[in-house]
């Protein structure tokens, strides 16, 4: 929910364009900057080390992206996934792209992947009983375990 009133909070403004913008990217938890996208972590994740991959454009549509766009994308999947296992051990990954405020979308105009490391076991009871999630490191501490394998990406 507190993502939630952030975005109706800024009226509009689309936080994966602002993430975008140059800065500090370890405040901004950008890993990556590619030619055509760029990998940055989930603020509110469902799991530790859960990222976002999302092009610069701001487009709302899978079928609007360019090949380069479609390909960057997926090597930086690809990439990720090699990253989070070597780095925080990840045993297993969901990926996907929410399309639509019924598919869970939070951010309808701004197409972007999910990548979600996975433990055996890393679920309880919390998210069903209390809707809660308990998250056992600080984000930037994730970020300083995985930023060293994303630095290896060539450009």
């Amino acid at each position: 929910m507190q993502f939630i009133e952030e975005l109706k909070e800024k009226k509009g403004n689309c936080f994966l364009c602002e993430y975008a913008l140059a800065g500090d990217d370890r405040e901004r938890l950008v890993l990556h900057r590619g030619k055509v996208s760029y990998v940055v972590m989930n603020r509110y994740p469902y799991n530790n080390g859960h990222v976002l991959i999302s092009p610069y454009r701001h487009i709302g549509e899978i079928k609007d992206l360019t090949k380069e766009e479609h390909q960057e994308m997926m090597e930086l999947a690809g990439q990720s996934v090699e990253i989070m296992k070597k780095a925080i051990e990840a045993e297993g990954f969901n990926c996907g792209i929410n399309l639509g405020k019924a598919a869970g979308a939070g951010l309808v105009d701004h197409v972007h992947l999910h990548v979600v490391p996975r433990w055996v076991g890393d679920t309880n009871f919390m998210p069903i009983m209390s809707e809660t999630r308990s998250m056992p490191e600080y984000l930037h501490n994730t970020y300083d375990r995985l930023i060293a394998g994303f630095r290896g990406i060539k450009k």
